[in-house]
Order: C-alpha cells, then structure tokens, then sequence
C-alpha cells in the first residue's frame, strides 16, 4: 500500500496526509454558519415596515410538539421504507451486513478457536458457490456477474475457517459472502497466507474474532492533484462493484470474562502483493478503517483492555504452495515464542 493511500485512511498529520485528509474525509467540527448583521447601540429603528424581517438567529426555537406542520414528510412510508438496508444475515459460520448498491457485503464477521480448526467434519468438493436468496433478486449478487470478469469470487470469510460442520462450509460459498477480488497475487497468494496468519492465532489466543470487508478509497489524479473514487462493476449489465481494498479487524481474546483484547487492523489493496512484502506494511489503525467505511468496530471495547496484536505476536505470513495450505490449515504460531504447530 501506498504512503499516500495510508495517510489518507489514516488521517495522519503530517501536511500531505493532513490535506489529503481534510478533503476526503468531512470534520467533525464543519458546521455552516448564517451571518448575523451587525448591531450598533446608537442604531435608531427604522419606522418602515418590512414584508419579510431578518430572522433573529438567536431567538430559541420553538418545540416541535408546539408546531403543527401543514406537510407530512413521513407519508411517504405508507408506500414502504427506501432504506438503506443492510441485510443483516447470520448463519452457522458467519454474520454480515450486506450492501445492495454494491451487491457486496459490507463487513463479514467470524469466530474460530482451537477446537473450531481441529474439527475436520466437512469436505470443500462438496460445496458449491451459490447465490444469497435471503437478498431480494433485484440487489444480489449473481453467477453470472463473475463469469469472464476476471475476478475471482473472493471468500471474506475463508471456507478452511468452517470445516467443523458441512453445512458451515457450505454457508461460506454464498455470494453475499464473495467480493471481486484480483486472483492471481492476491486471493490465491497473499490474501490466503494472511488468512493463514489468522488461523495461526489460535496457538496463542483460545478465542479469536475476525471481521473482514471491502473498501472503496480514493486515489490521487496525477493529472489535476485531485482526489477521486474510481472502481470497476462487473456484470451484465453491471452490478457488482470492484473494491479497491480489503479490510480485516483481529480481536483476539485471552479468555477471560472482562480480559485483554489484543486488536489487529490491516488495508490490502485488491491487487498482486509479492509474497515478500512484510504484512506490518499495511497495519492501520482501528480509527481509520471506521474513518473510511463508515463504521464503528470496538466501541464498546474500554481502552484499558485493548492491546497491539503486532507488539504481541509477529505479525508476518507465511508462504506456502496452494497444496500444501491444503494440507495444514493452521500452520506454526506467530507467537514470538515460536511455539509449535497444533496437531491435526
């Protein structure tokens, strides 16, 4: 990822990133102002009366409940709600909020532990990608978008995280659950081995949460210096959006009630990463995935609970061949320890 793509999720201060910033990102504090016109205390009111006198913008509004309004705006939900709506959707290994303007989710969430991982009670030739029919037929995601696309139906949940039951397994390969994801480079490279670096927690933490989900970031025009959101739809007609990065949030837990949460966030481009590009390069903080998505990921979460992940465990991946993922899902510890690889 960028220097530039960086300093613009995550809102840094140095003057670039702070610029870039600023225009991408509305401030909290932007509020438009009326001007009030200027008052004299040897001012003589006029005796002319006017048709339409300037408000006095500091007179206390009037209470709702005081004004009977002649219009009623909310009428228009006799003819039903316009949204947005997020489609939240559980399954056995699985929950997730789902955009129908992008035919994307918006954010996917998990849970493993050790004994999630251990359990081998499913077969992946047994499951099929398939699309979501609990989203309306005019908003999901469908075959025969990818079909050609050059895309592939990128998990945001892995299968390989939900081989304790067939059905979990099979609730991985809906389409509410795939984004477009480059391939080569990426979904069958990188973007595997991190998911392989997640599974890899559980040799030190009994209980990991994950969240994943598309970004759409802007980019900076070489030609005019400005800031722009640019991303491909696929389909015919179009109707699936292309994400520009991927997001994953890591809370892994140390097991008891009211303990430590050590938090893990990352922003990968959706495009070819070598192999040997350290995965600390794209750590971000949690503030600036919920600055670019829109979202709130650990509000509820006190501070003093929280800890790094990557001052924990080494925050790295490991490369292996697609057969030998196969093989061993879960892999060594990324503890600094260099603790053993849990047994099959």
């Amino acid at each position: 990822m960028s220097k530039t793509t960086l300093a613009i999720i995550a809102g840094v201060s140095a003057a670039a990133g702070a610029g870039a910033a600023a225009a991408i990102f509305s401030s909290r504090k932007q509020r438009e102002t009326f001007p009030v016109p200027p008052q004299s205390a040897s001012h003589t009111p006029s005796t002319k009366t006017s048709s339409a006198p300037f408000p006095n913008p500091n007179t206390t509004p009037q209470p709702l409940k005081d004004i009977i309004p002649p219009v009623d705006p909310n009428g228009l939900f006799q003819y039903g709600f316009p949204g947005p709506i997020s489609d939240l959707h559980p399954t056995l290994s699985t929950t997730s909020a789902f955009d129908r303007r992008t035919r994307n989710p918006v954010w996917v969430a998990e849970h493993i532990t050790p004994a999630s991982l251990l359990a081998n009670n499913a077969d992946r030739r047994h499951s099929y990608f398939v699309e979501d029919e609990s989203i309306p037929s005019k908003f999901r995601a469908r075959l025969d978008d990818y079909r050609r696309s050059g895309y592939d139906r990128g998990h945001q949940v892995p299968a390989a995280d939900a081989k304790w039951s067939q059905d979990a397994l099979d609730q991985t390969f809906l389409l509410s659950n795939m984004c477009p994801q480059v391939g080569e480079g990426f979904n069958r490279d990188y973007w595997a081995h991190f998911e392989d670096f997640c599974r890899r927690l559980t040799n030190d933490y009994p209980s990991v949460r994950i969240v994943t989900g598309p970004l759409y970031l802007p980019r900076k025009d070489p030609e005019d210096g400005k800031y722009r959101v640019s991303y491909e739809v696929i389909g015919n007609p179009p109707n699936v959006a292309v994400p520009t990065h991927f997001y994953k949030i890591i809370f892994a837990e140390d097991g008891k009630t009211g303990g430590n949460v050590s938090l893990g966030a990352f922003v990968l481009p959706n495009a070819r990463i070598a192999n040997d590009k350290p995965l600390k390069e794209f750590e971000v903080p949690v503030e600036a995935i919920e600055r670019a998505s829109g979202l709130d990921f650990a509000a509820k979460l006190p501070l003093q609970r929280r800890r790094r992940l990557c001052d924990e465990v080494h925050c790295s991946i490991i490369v292996r061949e697609y057969l030998d993922r196969q093989k061993n899902l879960i892999g060594d510890s990324p503890t600094k320890r260099s603790l053993p690889a849990l047994s099959r």
